[in-house]
C-alpha cells in the first residue's frame, strides 16, 4: 500500500512552487485532484496546454476544470471540499480572497480542513503584497549573493530551489499536519514564504558570518586546488570534473592519483598559497588527458569525492540513474513515450508508479460523477454553461 494512501488533496497550485508540493505527495500515494480554470488551466501549461514544463511537475494528478469565478462553479467546489483532507494554493497576492476561498470560507464547509498557502513573501509583513517567482525569492533569501566569482557580480543560481525547494518543505509540513489530524481530528492553517523557505538552503553559507554579524562572500567554483572544477578531454561546455577533497587524507589521495607515474613525487600537506597555481596546473594537465567520466572513476576509486559535470540531457541517459530505476518511461497522450525523472526516496513498503501529467479537464467527468453523483445530462448542462471543462 502506498505510504499516503487515503490522503486526499484539492490542488489549486500553478507553475512550480505549489505543483512540486502536490506532486511529491502524489508520488507517495496521495490522491491529488488539480482544480484548473476551463480554457487555460495552470499557466505552466503554456500556449499548447501541455508544455514540457507542466508535464514534468504534474504527473500522478487528476485534472478537473471548474470556473471558480462563477457561482455554479464555486458551489461545485464547495460540494467537493468535504470529501478531501487538504487544500493547497499558491496564487498571487489577493487572488484567493477575490474568489472567496479563504481559510474561513472553507472551514464553513469543512471544519477540519488542512489549508496550505505558499506565498513569495508570506501573507503578512511589509513585502507581503509583492509578486514573486523562484529567482526573486532566491535573490531575497541571499542565494544570488553567494553565487558567482569572488571579484564579479552576484549571479543567478541554476536550480529552481526557490520554487521546488519551497514545495518540498510544504509537502513535509502537510504530511506532519495530516498525521496530527489523524491523532486529534483537527485541521490547521499552514503558510510558507518562499523567501523564508530558501534561507533553509543557505544555512551552511550563513554559518561563517558570526550569526549575522557579517556577510558571506562569493567563491566561484572554489579557491584552492583541493576543491574546484577541472577541464577534461573533449573540450565541450560540460567536459569538467569537480573535485572536493575536504580532508588531508583525500588531498593525499588526489596527489597519489595524479602523480602515480612520477618517481619523484613527495607527499604534501595542504597546499599553501604559493603552491596553488602550480598544483592546479598539474591537476588540470592530468584531467585534460581523460574524459570527465574517466577522471571521476580514477579519483572516486581512490577515495576522492569527485563527479563529472552532467548536463541535463545526460541525466536521462546516465547509467547509474537508469540502473537504479530513477528514470521512468511514461506514455503521454500528446507527447507520446517520454522519460521522466522520479521521486528520490526509495521506500521498502511503499511504491507508486509514475503516471503522465493530466490533460486539462481530463478527469472532470470522472471526479464529479464519483464524488458528487452527477450524471451525463448534468455534466453536459454544466459544460454548455461554461461552468466546467471536459477534455
Amino acid at each position: 500500500m502506498p505510504a499516503l494512501d487515503g490522503m486526499r488533496i484539492l490542488d489549486m497550485t500553478q507553475y512550480e512552487a505549489g505543483t512540486s508540493c502536490t506532486q511529491a505527495l502524489a508520488w507517495m500515494g496521495a490522491d491529488v485532484v488539480k482544480i484548473e480554470a476551463p480554457g487555460g488551466g495552470d499557466p505552466g501549461r503554456g500556449p499548447t496546454g501541455n508544455a514540457e514544463y507542466f508535464v514534468v511537475w504534474n504527473s500522478n494528478k487528476r485534472s478537473v476544470a471548474i470556473d471558480l469565478k462563477s457561482e455554479a462553479g464555486r458551489d461545485l467546489f464547495m460540494q467537493l471540499l468535504p470529501k478531501f483532507d487538504i487544500f493547497v494554493e499558491n496564487y498571487g497576492p489577493g487572488v484567493i480572497e477575490k474568489l472567496r476561498l479563504t481559510y474561513d470560507d472553507l472551514r464553513k464547509h469543512k471544519q477540519d480542513i488542512i489549508y496550505a498557502r505558499l506565498k513569495g513573501f508570506g501573507v503578512e509583513g511589509p513585502w507581503s503584497s509583492y509578486k514573486c517567482y523562484d529567482m526573486v525569492a532566491q535573490a531575497a533569501a541571499g542565494a544570488f549573493s553567494i553565487t558567482g566569482e569572488a571579484d564579479g557580480p552576484p549571479m543567478r543560481p541554476g536550480p529552481t530551489t526557490g520554487d521546488a525547494g519551497t514545495g518540498v518543505q510544504m509537502a513535509l509540513a502537510l504530511s506532519a499536519a495530516y498525521i496530527q489530524k489523524m491523532r486529534t481530528g483537527a485541521g490547521q492553517y499552514i503558510e510558507l514564504s518562499m523567501q523564508e523557505a530558501m534561507t533553509y538552503y543557505l544555512r551552511t553559507a550563513t554559518s561563517g558570518g558570526r550569526f549575522g554579524e557579517r556577510a558571506a562572500g562569493r567563491s566561484g567554483n572554489g579557491g584552492g586546488p583541493n576543491m574546484t572544477l577541472y577541464p577534461c578531454k573533449g573540450g565541450g561546455p560540460n567536459d569538467y570534473v569537480y573535485v572536493m577533497a575536504v580532508t588531508p587524507k583525500m588531498w593525499q589521495a588526489v596527489l597519489g592519483v595524479i602523480h602515480s607515474a612520477r618517481q619523484d613525487a613527495e607527499p604534501q600537506g595542504w597546499p599553501g598559497a604559493e603552491d596553488r597555481d602550480r598544483l592546479r596546473g598539474e591537476i588540470s594537465n592530468w584531467t585534460s588527458q581523460r574524459t570527465k567520466y574517466e577522471a571521476m572513476k580514477e579519483l572516486a576509486e581512490a577515495g576522492v569525492p569527485a563527479s563529472a559535470v552532467l548536463s541535463t540531457q545526460e541525466l536521462y541517459l546516465n547509467e547509474h540513474l537508469v540502473e537504479r530505476g530513477f528514470v521512468h518511461e511514461v506514455d503521454h497522450p500528446i507527447h507520446g513515450q517520454i522519460k521522466l525523472m522520479g521521486w528520490p526516496a526509495k521506500m521498502s513498503a511503499s511504491e507508486v508508479a509514475i503516471e503522465a501529467a493530466p490533460l486539462l479537464g481530463e478527469h472532470t467527468a470522472n471526479v464529479l460523477n464519483e464524488e458528487l453523483g452527477l450524471d451525463d445530462d448534468e455534466l453536459s448542462r454544466l459544460v454548455t454553461a461554461g461552468v466546467v471543462g471536459i477534455d
